[in-house]
């Protein structure tokens, strides 16, 4: 598959650049992004929930009335989880949320996202590019070149730039990540795809390995 690349202008460059079919255009697997969404959503789970059990109460153990001839129902220490401030019965306690994926469905379910976006015409390939100092305006001025001012956007970098993330960390809808890191949670969740030249060399790199 072909797509034209521009630049940050967004003008078209007259240049193509060829998107690997087998990780653009494969059969997708619905199954496989929904795993590996469900595995990155449960890593980023803090897990650290807690509430306190009986034996963790600080309270008298006194029992509170005599067992037998109130007329009511039995009761003991005022740590009870029946009681009104009281301990809480099976509480949360800290845990990981993280499962295991084999590395195949994980490739799989970032070729099966990678091809719906490209499936859907959502990928943008721009011509590789810096800033030498932090400008959120520069890149707002971009993505109004690109037209795609108004859309969640992703742009994939082949490097980390440090300048560039500055620029775009308080803009609403912008993310940035390098080719490297991509997954499939960050792809799906962008409504438009911007990769660098340099990023497809690198997608084409991790996925021919």
């Amino acid at each position: 598959m072909e797509i034209s690349v521009f630049n940050i202008e967004g003008k078209d460059t007259g240049k193509k650049v060829q998107l690997n079919d087998a990780i653009f255009a494969v059969e997708p697997k619905d199954h496989a992004m929904y795993l590996d969404v469900k595995r990155i959503l449960a890593d980023r789970r803090q897990g650290t929930a807690k509430t306190k059990e009986r034996s963790e109460m600080s309270g008298s153990t006194r029992k509170l009335k005599k067992q037998k001839g109130t007329g009511g129902a039995r009761s003991g220490d005022i740590n009870s989880p029946v009681m009104v401030g009281g301990a809480r019965c099976f509480g949360p306690r800290p845990r990981d949320y993280s499962f295991k994926l084999n590395k195949k469905v994980i490739a799989l379910a970032r070729k099966s996202a990678l091809t719906y976006k490209a499936k859907d015409q959502q990928i943008i390939v721009v011509e590789d590019f810096a800033f030498d100092v932090p400008k959120t305006k520069k890149f707002v001025e971009i993505k109004n070149n690109l037209k795609i001012s108004d859309k969640k956007s992703l742009l994939v970098l082949q490097n980390e730039n440090k300048n560039i993330y500055l620029s775009l960390r308080n803009l609403e809808r912008s993310e940035v990540t390098t080719a490297n890191k991509l997954n499939t949670y960050d792809i799906l969740n962008a409504q438009s795809l911007v990769l660098t030249e340099g990023a497809v060399e690198v997608l084409n790199t991790i996925f021919n390995k």
